[in-house]
């Protein structure tokens, strides 16, 4: 059967899924788009309802027996994105508790913009960062994010809690700053467990992770600009600190 109505009930939970509100009241997320799916299918990730089109579905028939086929204008209504594809999953979050980190990691202390927080998950993915840690930061399983991480939010163990939550947790590595005012990054030596820190897209990181920082390193720019984008200048720093 093919599930055409906005009123059907599994369509209608899925739906709500957009919103924070009931992301977070029922620790489900959405995943959109056939690479997502499929990527976080293997790797395990906890899916509670495949909802695809007929054609879509059809490479899941023999391994999936949670999958509901619907048409395209429910895929469109559950969909956050402006073209969605003919595939969308209902995914669990994973219960990632507040733990300290076992290698280097990254601290993001206030990023609001969804798309920072989906590309700084992609690059952790890409440079072999297990453990990122939020304090007030946009939320990591809102459909832009998950879009933008292109599948590295399932690579990272998001860990999320106040700052006397999360910093004493971060003593046993040294915490690095990304600041206007730091040493060139690129004539900085990583130690060698560290934890890098980005702040907020206009007011940079709180006083809080200031007063615990080790070093402070910059991204040399011409006089032409005043900063980078903070997913950018993650990136950047990051992939220096790791691979040097």
């Amino acid at each position: 059967m093919v599930i055409s109505s906005r009123h059907n009930g599994q369509v209608k939970n899925a739906a709500l899924l957009k919103d924070k509100k009931h992301r977070n009241k029922q620790g489900l997320y959405l995943i959109e788009g056939e690479k997502s799916v499929r990527t976080a299918i293997e790797q395990g990730k906890q899916i509670v309802t495949v909802f695809g089109t007929e054609e879509s579905l059809a490479p899941y028939q023999d391994s999936l027996d949670n999958l509901v086929c619907v048409t395209q204008d429910i895929i469109n209504y559950i969909s956050d994105s402006v073209t969605p594809q003919g595939i969308v999953a209902v995914a669990k979050m994973d219960d990632n508790r507040l733990i300290a980190p076992l290698s280097n990691c990254v601290l993001l202390d206030g990023l609001q913009d969804p798309g920072n927080l989906g590309t700084i998950f992609r690059t952790c993915a890409a440079a072999g960062i297990s453990d990122v840690y939020l304090i007030n930061c946009a939320d990591p399983y809102s459909p832009k994010t998950v879009r933008s991480s292109m599948t590295g939010v399932f690579s990272v163990n998001i860990h999320q809690g106040t700052h006397d939550e999360i910093l004493p947790l971060l003593k046993s590595v040294k915490m690095v700053i990304a600041d206007l005012d730091g040493q060139n990054l690129f004539s900085f030596t990583a130690p060698d467990k560290f934890c890098l820190c980005i702040g907020n897209e206009a007011h940079g990181l709180s006083d809080n992770v200031k007063a615990v920082a080790d070093y402070t390193v910059t991204i040399p720019m011409t006089d032409k600009m005043e900063s980078l984008n903070a997913g950018v200048a993650a990136s950047i720093i990051l992939y220096q600190l790791q691979f040097r």
